[in-house]
């Protein structure tokens, strides 16, 4: 496995190419398969404690990121490691912090800035949306930004409606930035050690809900360049696409349908921008069939983008026209219950194929 230098000097090496170093995309990934198991938060851990110790400019800042070894324990031991000048408690002010960690990165520092919430992010509005996607163009190239903010999104369980925000649709408006949203420990590791390489500011969307999920994680490190699409289940019946929480709640779906001899191709996004659209069209050639499931809100969402590019690019493959599930278009309840109804849960990912199939 190709490995980076530890970084001794002032330049990194993906500020001389925008594009991702080349051996993020052209090594090969380890097995997904193996004795060593670990849980989502571990593998965040992992992630940052790797670059930390390779370039001596990444940090983490947030709140309780340090002395309370973060509010999920993903920073967990960070602080005995690294100390309180590159893990650092801040006060709860996210537009101040997130402002200072765009100077810094201007400055040539790779900050992590990690929101307890994304729902949080809304009052670091102004920073982290009109000043680092916008600072390369505006400064005519002489500042970059290689920023990455990272927290939970989307509903946590019975947080109710302000601390349940899917946040990708709004966010992912905004050229200059990329956006990464992994759905399992494996791809959360490999895409967020990339995510902290990257010159651009990245948007890293985690979920509450999933950081006690465990998976094989190779010790070997690796990474998982962006806008390449995962197959996470083969079929031929309708393709599934999906990105994050989500894509558990397909495959849950696609193992019930598949006992009624309904073979589903579930297709795991992993990053919105850049969107791997080329993967997308490759599966609903096969398939010819296509049900997008998002997290979001149904208005304005990413369901609605890919849908129209699937329209727009291949149209004349599709025997049927494609549907979008996305969660109901109401503010997140609070009663367990609702909450799960609310989401595109199995149980309605089944009965949209199922009406798909039956159509």
């Amino acid at each position: 496995m190709t490995t980076l230098p530890m970084i001794e000097t002032d330049i990194h090496p993906a500020v001389d190419n925008p594009e991702l170093p080349d051996f993020v995309a052209e090594h090969e990934l380890p097995s997904r398969e193996g004795d060593r198991v670990v849980q989502f938060r571990e593998a965040l851990r992992e992630a940052m404690s790797e670059e930390m110790r390779r370039d001596k400019r990444v940090f983490l800042l947030g709140e309780e990121v340090a002395e309370y070894n973060g509010a999920y324990k993903v920073s967990q031991g960070m602080l005995d490691e690294f100390g309180p000048e590159r893990i650092i408690d801040t006060p709860i002010s996210e537009n101040g912090f997130a402002g200072m960690s765009i100077s810094a990165a201007m400055m040539g520092l790779r900050p992590i800035v990690e929101f307890m919430s994304w729902s949080f992010s809304f009052v670091a509005a102004d920073p982290i949306l009109n000043n680092a996607p916008k600072m390369l163009y505006m400064s005519g190239g002489q500042f970059g930004c290689p920023i990455v903010f990272r927290g939970n999104d989307g509903a946590g369980g019975q947080l109710a409606s302000t601390h349940s925000w899917c946040v990708e649709a709004l966010y992912a408006n905004v050229p200059g930035l990329k956006m990464a949203i992994p759905s399992n420990p494996y791809d959360a590791k490999g895409l967020l050690k990339t995510a902290i390489l990257d010159p651009d500011p990245v948007f890293f969307l985690e979920s509450e809900r999933m950081l006690g999920d465990k998976a094989h994680v190779p010790e070997e490190e690796y990474y998982i360049p962006f806008g390449r699409a995962r197959v996470a289940r083969e079929g031929d019946a309708i393709t599934l696409v999906s990105f994050g929480r989500p894509v558990n709640f397909c495959l849950e779906a696609a193992e019930k349908l598949a006992e009624e001899g309904i073979d589903v191709e579930v297709l795991d996004m992993r990053t919105i921008r850049p969107l791997d659209i080329d993967s997308i069209i490759a599966s609903v050639k096969k398939t010819n069939q296509i049900l997008v499931v998002d997290q979001s809100w149904p208005f304005a969402s990413i369901a609605s983008e890919v849908v129209t590019q699937i329209c727009e690019r291949c149209f004349d493959w599709l025997d049927a026209p494609p549907q979008r599930l996305n969660t109901e278009d109401v503010p997140t309840p609070y009663a367990k219950g609702l909450e799960y109804n609310y989401l595109p849960n199995p149980d309605r990912i089944y009965d949209a194929v199922k009406s798909m199939v039956n159509a």
